[in-house]
């Protein structure tokens, strides 16, 4: 069962169930449920409800593994993970936040290869670097912002930055952190990157969560989830930016 939202009032309307019965139906009740949420969370200078999945208030109600917070940026960690959903011989909630722009993004792209036998959901995906040791700054992210990041990368050619990406926020993947933190040893900043303003997204839970101190670039905190104005948008997203790579 798949329930999807294309603005995000679907969820403010929708809280009482969340709260009620989706995260908390297991630990209350013993109730098990598989449904699956698509929610809309593009920071694409659309408006406020184009990017109010609210991904904060799921993350505040996640404990004991009973939800799985999901932000694919490929189009074949989108189809494991919901095969995953699938497959598994017990169900908890999926949450996935789902930016528009990505359904025809150039780069968000996969090999057929990617599908096939041997594949998988991949809770992180590690940058590709010749040399570990010449990394001085890690940007960790989740979603869209990676393609952002990574464009900023290839302009301005930093070989001495590694972006990595979390597609799955909860349950944190500490293992496979851990083994990232062991690659890249002489990586003196650990930065964790979004697009929601500092009081929304990931951040918080992340630099709670996380094995590691983290620094935060974010949006200044704000009342809603995004600007109506494009020009605005488009300025606070520079910003990020810049911030990642001075």
């Amino acid at each position: 069962m798949i329930w999807e939202a294309q603005f995000g009032d679907f969820i403010n309307e929708a809280q009482t169930i969340v709260d009620q019965f989706i995260a908390s139906g297991e630990t209350k009740w013993k109730v098990m449920n598989g449904v699956v949420l698509f929610l809309p969370h593009g920071y694409e200078g659309q408006g406020p409800e184009h990017s109010s999945g609210r991904m904060e208030r799921f993350l505040s109600l996640c404990a004991d593994n009973n939800m799985q917070i999901v932000n694919a940026t490929t189009p074949a960690n989108f189809f494991h993970v919901l095969r995953r959903q699938v497959i598994r011989p017990f169900r908890k909630p999926l949450v996935i936040f789902t930016p528009k722009s990505l359904l025809r993004h150039s780069q968000s792209v996969s090999k057929i290869d990617d599908f096939g036998p041997g594949t998988r959901f991949q809770e992180v995906i590690d940058d590709v670097v010749e040399d570990p040791q010449i990394i001085k700054r890690v940007l960790l992210c989740s979603g869209k912002v990676y393609y952002d990041l990574s464009d900023r990368k290839k302009k301005e050619q930093r070989n001495d930055v590694a972006i990595v990406r979390c597609e799955q926020i909860y349950p944190l993947p500490t293992e496979l952190w851990n083994a990232i933190i062991s690659k890249y040893t002489r990586a003196g900043r650990w930065i964790w990157v979004q697009e929601e303003p500092e009081n929304m997204g990931a951040w918080t839970f992340i630099a709670r969560k996380f094995p590691w101190p983290l620094e935060g670039i974010s949006r200044k905190e704000s009342s809603t989830t995004a600007t109506g104005f494009a020009e605005q948008h488009e300025k606070e997203q520079k910003q990020i930016l810049d911030k990642a790579f001075a």
